[in-house]
């Protein structure tokens, strides 16, 4: 349905190609419990010419964004920004007591996401308007430098070596080392990820999502108060040289955990009693600091309240749903290829209504709708061996007609000896030609892009005599044997072309 905007069909190397990676339909890598690549489904008509977004059809030298080394990559990436998120505020605070050795690691830790800054510009990006992969390198780099560069590169600089390097001790360029917490927008997105992978328990993961910002919080407030009570000029008139007059001399995990004790009992609103402020720079920040916890507490009580009583909506009925699925296999005890193909089914249900095309096509007018159908649908019609041959009205009625499904892998779209009821045409993706003998599966072929599926048995009015199989995400066009029957009637010419090309293919 996307083109480019430069042209009536993607180039390589202009406005990118479909967003449709190869899965080889096994649980690993990209599985997010069910079996279902983890990114966009292709849109309507979207034609193998199309989607050539593979990791083979890429440009030299970029990285595939879907591929597991580079999930593996993200994934350390996490773990760096957690550490950075924990170090930072720390070291601002204690900074004056710390020895060098966290600021080396700082470095280190930079060295690997300068690193990514140089990798963004070789992983394509998903035009979400589009659902095209851009991998024009141009393109990749401009977006990149209007977007987040600058950020990245001011949240790598090693300013603390930067201070060293220049015996500078001012607390305003120290201040520039706090810009690294910009990174903590790679564990938003994660969280996000996490939220729709039925491996994991929703609510234990929306859970681990709320603890994760209360601590931060409560970590970094406690750091800064510290930090005013260090820097201020009479130790004793400080909140924790009122209770520690020697404070600086203590040990760094004394001084932690008491700030950490300050912060928790402050948002808890338990009161105060041996920790309180001294003088009006701690009495001005506790002040910022509960209006902050009013807005924090809304947060957490109104997301609490979403889990235990309105749940999660549409995701949360996914979920129920693919309880129930297992449920029933469990009960009924049903072999584990048909509880995959059900699993695989409710979740690709699921992915398909997220992108609201058919809704979106339901809620327009029948003329309106037929226009869309023809410019969607019609070359993928037209190229088929079937319909070589007839005429343009014809391609139209048919098209018009048609239905858009998805498959996934591994799932059944046709089962020998079943009786017709709907012609299909494989749109994207690939299906194995099965038939049984003696008890036994034997693939006969394959079906690709452009082929149909049970025509035979639709046409000729008997059983099937294959079941056919897809053996990676595929996106059908069906349509009724009645309304096919009823179009070929309406228009007896087309019809006798038909009927020659499926005796002169099928030598019947």
């Amino acid at each position: 349905m996307a083109r480019s905007s430069s042209s009536s069909s993607p180039r390589k190397g202009s406005w990118g190609t479909r967003c449709f990676p190869c899965y080889n339909g096994e649980r690993g890598a990209g599985f997010n419990g069910c079996n279902v690549p983890d990114d966009l489904l292709p849109s309507l008509g979207a034609t193998a010419a199309q989607h050539q977004s593979t990791p083979s059809r890429l440009r030299k030298y970029l990285v595939w964004p879907y591929d597991p080394r580079y999930k593996v990559w993200e994934t350390f990436l996490i773990l760096l920004v957690v550490y950075s998120a924990w170090i930072c505020p720390l070291e601002f605070a204690f900074m004056r007591y710390l020895p060098r050795a966290p600021f080396v690691v700082d470095d280190v830790v930079n060295a690997f996401f300068a690193v990514d800054i140089v990798l963004t510009f070789f992983v394509p990006f998903v035009d979400k308007k589009s659902y095209l992969v851009v991998d024009d390198p141009k393109k990749i780099a401009i977006r990149y430098l209007s977007t987040w560069f600058i950020f990245d590169v001011c949240s790598t600089v090693p300013f603390h070596s930067i201070n060293h390097l220049f015996n500078k001790h001012g607390l305003g360029f120290r201040f520039l080392n706090v810009l690294r917490l910009w990174r903590l927008r790679r564990v938003s997105s994660l969280f996000a990820r996490l939220e729709k992978d039925i491996r994991f328990n929703y609510a234990v993961i929306r859970c681990t999502k709320l603890i994760s910002v209360t601590l931060f919080a409560v970590h970094c407030a406690g750091c800064i108060n510290y930090l005013i009570a260090d820097r201020y000029p009479n130790p004793a008139r400080t909140w924790i040289g009122a209770v520690m007059p020697d404070f600086r001399e203590d040990g760094l995990w004394d001084r932690y955990v008491t700030c950490l004790y300050w912060s928790i009992t402050t948002m808890t609103t338990t009161g105060y009693g041996d920790l309180h402020a001294q003088n009006a720079r701690e009495m001005l920040f506790g002040i910022s600091y509960m209006l902050f916890n009013l807005w924090l507490t809304a947060y957490l009580i109104g997301n609490m309240t979403n889990l235990v009583v309105h749940s999660t909506g549409r995701t949360r009925d996914f979920r129920d749903m693919i309880q129930a699925a297992s449920d029933f296999s469990a009960r009924n005890q049903l072999p584990r290829q048909i509880e995959d193909q059900m699993l695989n089914h409710i979740c690709l249900r699921f992915k398909a209504e997220g992108l609201k095309q058919q809704e979106t096509l339901d809620i327009l007018p029948r003329a309106m709708r037929s226009s869309i159908s023809l410019y969607l649908f019609y070359p993928v019609v037209h190229g088929a061996y079937l319909f070589k041959g007839v005429s343009s009205g014809f391609i139209q009625q048919l098209v018009t007609e048609m239905v858009a499904e998805y498959f996934a892998p591994k799932e059944d779209i046709i089962l020998q000896n079943e009786y017709p009821s709907d012609l299909h045409l494989l749109v994207t993706g690939e299906v194995d030609v099965v038939a049984f003998l003696d008890g036994t599966e034997r693939v006969c072929g394959k079906t690709t892009e452009g082929g149909l599926l049970g025509e035979i048995g639709v046409l000729c009015n008997k059983p099937q005599t294959f079941t056919f199989r897809t053996t990676k995400l595929s996106q059908v066009l069906r349509i009724s044997r009645p309304k096919l029957m009823d179009i070929i009637q309406e228009n007896a010419e087309d019809g006798e072309i038909i009927r020659l090309n499926l005796q002169q293919v099928n030598n019947i």
